[in-house]
């Protein structure tokens, strides 16, 4: 019955959510491939340039919680066609702007439109899979992350290299042809997307009613949750995690922003060699996606994955700015990718292992919100130091403290989160117990 019901569940839902998170983060990150000559005709520089990755995650952690609680209100065939719209009409509209402001204004809806995708996709998975699958399908949903790169990275140099054509510039061509996608598949999300297991048609009686008794068996053994959203805020646990958090997309928004100036800088690429080169890195993201949250499920350990995952990421990017040669340092940055990411899908099993329901919905969005400012500062201080070196790759030495935090930190987070509940239920010492062996 278990196995049966899995793959069902698996084989109907993720290779659709791994679509829409694709086209999510290729309109989360064209703004890279776009800097090649938008920030030349803003005339801005890397520092002010970066400001808009900051205005995109102060709208996007703004908007995180209440979008994530409103999913649960309204379900998520309905919210996530709201913010697929939504996103997708402002990556298009993007195409228009002409002053700096115009661009921050841009970037700061944007991130307001598609708050709530990742932490209300990660949450919705909570409603069909029991723990000890988590890490691995969260693994497989962020594989859309080196798949946004492995094809949309080519896809963006190229449409760089129509600059002209049609009275439109390269980024103009960028922005628009990444945002149409998001408003098409808005429409299929409404028509086929189903808001739980109890809904569906492909599952049979029985297979919904072993779901749910598992499900129900491990509210019930992590003592149910708190009483009320804003009180999973509160939780010194989702705060910690909040703040563990941050070191990841600081490191992987970093990378992935400043990638494409780094390969520029070797000079004598066109833009569809350029998004060519950058794609490499992402094959090893893809890989470190797939087989590290598995072994960590089936070893049914958490911590050593993610510090070892993050230390690797942290040598990776530092061997990276210590070569000259760009065969060796993209070897590096690939090493570098494949530990900044894959240990992710480990840290995201985590929240679900003491918070369910409602609360599970605003625990994890405040999680992502608060983590996610790093998508923006991170790019904004490599800004700083390459505006002050004139080098990219030096900027990068600001991911390598990010990494090398999260790899030290790793264990105080697991002693942290062994303890009991801050305020314990009758199930709480079994919650302890299990987190511990993690």
């Amino acid at each position: 019955m278990e196995a049966t019901t899995m793959k069902a569940v698996t084989w109907r839902l993720m290779p659709f959510l791994v679509l829409l998170y694709l086209v999510a983060y290729v309109d989360r990150s064209n703004v890279g491939f776009a800097k090649l000559t938008l920030q030349e005709e803003l005339g801005l520089s890397h520092t002010a340039f970066t400001l808009g990755q900051v205005a995109f995650f102060v709208a996007y952690a703004c908007c995180e919680v209440p979008s994530n609680v409103w999913l649960e209100r309204f379900g998520a065939r309905r919210w996530f066609t709201r913010i697929m719209l939504g996103w997708g009409l402002v990556t298009v509209l993007t195409a228009l702007v002409s002053t700096s402001w115009q661009f921050y204004l841009a970037r700061f809806l944007l991130g307001a439109a598609e708050a709530g995708f990742y932490p209300g996709v990660l949450y919705y998975l909570t409603k069909w899979y029991p723990y000890r699958y988590r890490a691995r399908v969260i693994g497989w949903f962020m594989l859309s992350q080196p798949l946004a790169f492995l094809l949309g990275n080519p896809v963006m140099g190229a449409l760089d290299d129509l600059d002209g054509t049609l009275g439109l510039a390269g980024w103009q061509w960028i922005f628009v042809a990444t945002g149409a996608p998001a408003v098409l598949l808005a429409f299929v999300t409404l028509r086929f997307l189903p808001d739980g297991p109890g809904e569906v048609r492909w599952l049979d009686e029985g297979q919904r009613g072993w779901l749910a008794a598992e499900l129900a068996e491990e509210a019930r053994r992590s003592g149910g949750g708190h009483g009320s959203p804003l009180a999973a805020l509160r939780d010194r646990r989702v705060v910690l995690l909040a703040l563990f958090y941050l070191c990841f997309p600081l490191g992987a928004y970093g990378l992935s922003f400043w990638l494409p100036t780094i390969v520029d800088d070797f000079g004598g690429l066109t833009g569809t060699q350029t998004g060519l080169v950058t794609a490499v890195p992402y094959v090893f993201v893809a890989l470190g996606l797939y087989v590290v949250p598995k072994l960590a499920d089936r070893t049914g350990g958490r911590y050593p994955w993610i510090a070892g995952t993050a230390a690797t990421g942290a040598a990776g990017l530092a061997a990276s700015v210590l070569v000259d040669d760009p065969v060796l340092r993209m070897a590096f940055l690939s090493v570098a990718a494949l530990g900044i990411y894959s240990g992710q899908p480990v840290l995201w099993s985590l929240p679900s292992r003491f918070l369910t329901g409602v609360q599970a919905a605003s625990g994890i969005a405040l999680i992502n919100a608060v983590g996610n400012l790093g998508g923006g500062f991170g790019p904004m201080g490599i800004g700083v130091v390459v505006d002050r070196t004139g080098s990219a790759a030096a900027g990068l030495w600001v991911l390598v403290a990010a990494m090398a935090v999260a790899a030290v930190a790793t264990y105080g987070v697991k002693r942290v989160l062994s303890r009991p509940a801050p305020h314990p239920h009758p199930a709480a010492d079994t919650t302890g117990r299990a987190t511990a062996r993690g």
